[in-house]
This record gives C-alpha cells, sequence and structure tokens, in this order.
C-alpha cells in the first residue's frame, strides 16, 4: 500500500523555555524533526512525506536541510490556527492509499510498531499505537479521589494512521476544542478505532526532562 507521512511540527517550545522551537533542538547534533524524518524514511523510502510547519520557520528548515545535507523528498505545508488545520490542509496534498500522522517530536518510533500499525490496516480503517499504564491511576473530582483501573485505560502515541477516505471525510467536520489527536477526530465522525501496542521508546518530547531521556535512548542507538 502507498503511504503517505505527514509530521506535524508545529510546536513553539515553550515547556522547553527556549526561543527555539522543541522540533529544532538537537540530539547529537541533529535536530530532533530530522531525526523523525529520517527514521521513518528509513522504514519506507517510497513513502510520500509531508510536514506542517509555522510559516516563519520554514526558512529555518530549508537551512538544516542544507547543513545536514538532506536530500529526504518531502512537502512543505503552513501550520493552521490549531493542530487540526494543520492536518487539514496537509491531507489536501497526501495521496497516499493510507495516512500516517505523526508527531515531529517523536523520533524513535520502532520499525516493528510500524510494521504492527500497517499489518493492522490489511483489515481495520483506523489503527493507532497504545501503551499499557504501569502506574497506579486516581480520579480526581474537586476535594476527592477515587481510584480507577488502569487496565481499561492506555497511553496513545502516534503515529496515528487511516485509510485516506476515511481521514479526508473525518476531517470535513468542523473543529472541535476536544479534538485531541486525529483518533479523536475520526471517532467524532462515528467511526471505531483499532489498536495496536506501541513501543516505550516512543516518547515525545516536549520538556528538558524528556530531552534526557532522548540523550540516553540515541546514545543506545534506538529505535
Amino acid at each position: 500500500m502507498q503511504k503517505s507521512f505527514i509530521i506535524t511540527a508545529g510546536g513553539i517550545g515553550k515547556r522547553m523555555n527556549s526561543d527555539l522551537p522543541k522540533q529544532f533542538l538537537e540530539l547529537d547534533k541533529k535536530p530532533i524533526l530530522l531525526l523523525t524524518l529520517e527514521n521513518l524514511h528509513a522504514f519506507d523510502s517510497q513513502a510520500e512525506f509531508i510536514i506542517t510547519l509555522p510559516s516563519e520557520w520554514m526558512d529555518y528548515w530549508k537551512e538544516v536541510l542544507i547543513k545536514h545535507s538532506c536530500t529526504i523528498s518531502h512537502q512543505l505545508i503552513p501550520g493552521g490556527q490549531e493542530r487540526f488545520h494543520s492536518i487539514k490542509n496537509a491531507l489536501e496534498a497526501a495521496t497516499g492509499e493510507v495516512i500516517a500522522i505523526h508527531d515531529g517530536v517523536r523520533p524513535f518510533v520502532s520499525h516493528q510498531t510500524l510494521d504492527r500499525i500497517f499489518q493492522d490496516l490489511n483489515r481495520n480503517l483506523a489503527v493507532i499505537p497504545v501503551l499499557s499504564i504501569k502506574e497506579s491511576l486516581r480520579k480526581i473530582d474537586v476535594s476527592e479521589t477515587e481510584h480507577v483501573n488502569r487496565e481499561n485505560f492506555k497511553l496513545v502515541q502516534t503515529p496515528q494512521c487511516f485509510e485516506r477516505t476515511l481521514i479526508n471525510q473525518a476531517y470535513q467536520q468542523d473543529y472541535d476544542r476536544n479534538f485531541t489527536d486525529d483518533a479523536s477526530v475520526v471517532e467524532a465522525y462515528g467511526y471505531k478505532i483499532t489498536w495496536v501496542e506501541g513501543n516505550e521508546e516512543n516518547i515525545k518530547i516536549t520538556s528538558p526532562f524528556d530531552l534526557l531521556i532522548a540523550q540516553t535512548l540515541l546514545k543506545n542507538e534506538l529505535p
């Protein structure tokens, strides 16, 4: 199946306490976004790659590509007001039979996880990677707390992958602030999401602590 990877990179680095957006912070002298692109390209060099970026950072990205001699073919799409709008813009350019939407600051999704996702897409139209929760959970309600069964909950990762027609139709809905990811958009459209096991290394790098973890993962040559 022909794949389109949409890589979202609209962050501005608030939690990193950095003037440089988090996707451009470096791990082993390479920007995180570049590591993400290289990892997905290594998985499928024939896939279509689309990156959403704030318009004001596109020239910076082009300089990054020159500096690191990156020749991976990809399209740049201006980001929108919200992530929802950025993805909607990118979907108009995507031509693959299946669309995989991935966070630009998740450079360590394993190829085994990607294999599981795309194999499941042979049977289902909407597949996401998840992890089981190890810690105990409690529901907080004003001043009261209540234990909840962690077996009933999962941590959600990306890429979230969909059959082309389904994800395009789902994104014709009006924006809702409850759309926290692409799966929530598809669910609101009325379609059931299926899941496969993700990988623990597939962290979203959004804080200085995440950056420390990522540096350790990179030293151990993951993914």
